[in-house]
């Protein structure tokens, strides 16, 4: 079966599913997105996703068009026609329809895009031995120029940094602000730990506020494990005894190698497998439920 796409209230299969090419969020990146997971039938801190979500709009003064329970509905109903228990949601919102000049009041309606299907961002085996990383040229976008807390459709930023990556034969690549602080990779936070104490960027450096990352650090608060959201530089990534990153598409990752720099012992520390294992429970037990609920029942999407 042709994976289902919600667009504008109607489903449609993979291969009809079209926006209009005058749409601002092809033509400008005018817009956001989410990306969230779904575990065992549940969708993974969907409440938190959503506000994320709704605060960007708001940020770029984007009305969504749809209430925060009716995209839940939507979100749910996608999940189901898709059979999705383990799989991933994204939700995409742009500017809409307008003209080929960059002025939003032209775009008289949004742009609404759900999809819900399988991700695999890496191997299987890169989460057992540990991924290669760059430190990019490429500097992060100035928080006074793009606000980080926007997660927009602009990622070109990042995608040069990423390009970097591929070109030196490295899965990622961090970024650094323009005073040479660590901020994020190109689209995971980082974490280092050492000395017993896990830090990672605070916000102010120029990053996106994971949820991935907020997870992580609630469980190692919950374990007793000191954390600092803290300035890092290059420095602090050479020396760690652990690094890795975390994403809703890459979960938790380590990290072995920065720069062609051996990271700690040069293998996945005991740590991060702590964490990992700590994460992937809380996944299978938290969750807004897909299947055999009631109050969500009576999808509001029309299509087959």
């Amino acid at each position: 079966m042709s994976v289902q796409v919600f667009i504008d209230g109607a489903f449609y299969g993979k291969e009809e599913a079209k926006i209009s090419v005058w749409d601002h969020g092809f033509l400008y990146g005018d817009g956001v997105f989410e990306g969230i997971r779904v575990y065992g039938g549940r969708i993974f801190r969907l409440e938190q996703h959503l506000r994320r979500m709704y605060d960007s709009a708001r940020i770029i003064q984007l009305d969504t068009g749809y209430k925060t329970d009716e995209m839940t509905r939507i979100m749910i109903d996608c999940c189901r026609r898709n059979e999705i228990v383990d799989g991933y949601i994204r939700a995409v919102i742009s500017r809409g329809k307008g003209d080929l000049g960059l002025n939003p009041r032209k775009c008289k309606k949004p742009t609404v895009v759900i999809i819900a299907d399988k991700i695999q961002l890496y191997s299987p085996e890169a989460y057992e031995k540990g991924m290669k990383i760059i430190i990019s040229a490429t500097r992060k976008n100035a928080p006074e120029s793009l606000n980080p807390r926007i997660k927009s459709l602009n990622y070109l930023n990042n995608i040069l940094a990423k390009i970097e990556a591929n070109d030196a034969g490295a899965q990622e690549a961090v970024m650094l602000n323009s005073d040479g602080y660590v901020t994020e990779c190109t689209s995971e936070n980082i974490f280092v730990y050492q000395h017993g104490v896990l830090r990672t960027p605070p916000a102010h450096v120029g990053i996106l506020e994971g949820i991935t990352r907020g997870v992580v650090l609630e469980i190692a608060r919950d374990l007793g494990i000191p954390t600092q959201e803290a300035l890092l530089n290059t420095h602090d990534l050479f020396v760690a005894d652990e690094c890795f990153v975390t994403g809703t598409g890459a979960e938790m990752l380590p990290v072995v190698e920065v720069n062609g720099r051996r990271v700690g012992t040069g293998k996945p520390g005991d740590m991060c497998r702590r964490l990992l294992a700590a994460f992937r429970d809380r996944t299978r037990m938290e969750g807004t439920p897909v299947y055999n609920v009631s109050p969500l029942e009576a999808p509001i999407a029309k299509g087959t």
